[in-house]
């Protein structure tokens, strides 16, 4: 076998790293880094033998993403926004005017840039409804009763 050097490792760091752009998860991010560290191990230690390297990478990998996985279980991400892959829910408790006549439970609206379709009492273009809820990519809709004060 042929002698592996630094920048092999480079090569395979950077596919990793490639690699995890389309793939979930953040391992391969972390075997790249892995590999960026054996690379540069092997710069200074350029006569490790290919089975230390391995052994090496092996450790590196298993101790980041193991701490990686702590760090997350401490400090874990999540979206401000809750709704963020449900647009229908984001209009929740929206008011806005029926575009076409909702007629037989049907009609649609415009909400910012979109036409929605919504499902709700027969009423006629021009009459403010307010978005209750959701069904699939349907609107669910009430008229809109404005407060007295």
């Amino acid at each position: 076998m042929k002698d592996i050097i630094f920048w092999h490792w480079w090569i395979i760091a950077i596919v990793l790293v490639i690699l995890e752009a389309f793939v979930s998860g953040t391992f391969l991010l972390w075997m790249g880094v892995s590999a960026a560290v054996v690379g540069a191990v092997l710069l200074i230690a350029p006569g490790m033998g290919w089975e230390y390297q391995v052994l090496l990478f092996a450790v590196f990998s298993v101790v980041s993403i193991a701490l990686w996985l702590v760090r997350l279980k401490k400090h874990p991400t999540g979206s401000e926004v809750s709704n963020l892959n449900r647009r229908a829910a984001q209009y929740m408790d929206r008011i806005a005017i029926v575009k076409d006549p909702i007629v037989n439970g049907q009609g649609t609206i415009n909400v910012d840039d979109t036409i929605w379709r919504v499902l709700g009492p027969d009423c006629d273009a021009g009459t403010k409804i307010k978005v209750v809820g959701a069904e699939g990519t349907d609107l669910k809709v009430e008229k809109y009763e404005e407060e007295q004060g």
